[in-house]
């Protein structure tokens, strides 16, 4: 993504955090360039890495702090099976995520399919319970590796 793309994904989770009454640090706001500058998913320690370039005296908790951060706002996503994050492609909206991760190059899609979240909606309310949230992992090989 070219700084461009990066300064106006920037300003709009900055517009978005001043709705919610939220607040953008420098290190959140670092770490969600560092995200949207990112091809694919990154772990919290290269994350790290990157944002000691511009914040030297970070450690562990600082891009802890900052994920969990965005992760609550909905400006990322956590892929469980590989413990990294990507930054969501729509975060001004909630919204059912599942993700196409290739397992021979790494990159992450996001797809929105309702059907799939409609689907497991119902099953669920059948068994009298209530979702919070979904995330679904498809894992295979992306149209440039297979």
């Amino acid at each position: 993504m070219n700084t461009l793309d990066t300064q106006r994904l920037v300003n709009k989770a900055q517009k978005l955090c001043e709705q919610r009454g939220a607040r953008l640090t420098p290190a959140r706001r670092e770490v969600f360039e560092i995200l949207a500058e990112q091809e694919g998913a990154i772990g919290a320690y290269d994350l790290l890495d990157k944002l000691k370039a511009a914040v030297p005296n970070a450690k562990p908790p600082t891009i802890y702090r900052a994920l969990d951060f965005l992760q609550e706002q909905g400006f990322v996503h956590k892929i469980t099976s590989s413990n990294s994050y990507v930054l969501c492609s729509h975060f001004d909206h909630q919204h059912p995520v599942q993700m196409l991760i290739c397992v021979q190059c790494g990159s992450v899609q996001e797809i929105q399919s309702d059907g799939v979240y409609d689907a497991l909606r119902k099953q669920a309310e059948s068994q009298e319970f209530q979702v919070a949230s979904q995330t679904i992992e498809a894992h295979g090989l992306c149209k440039a590796c297979h």
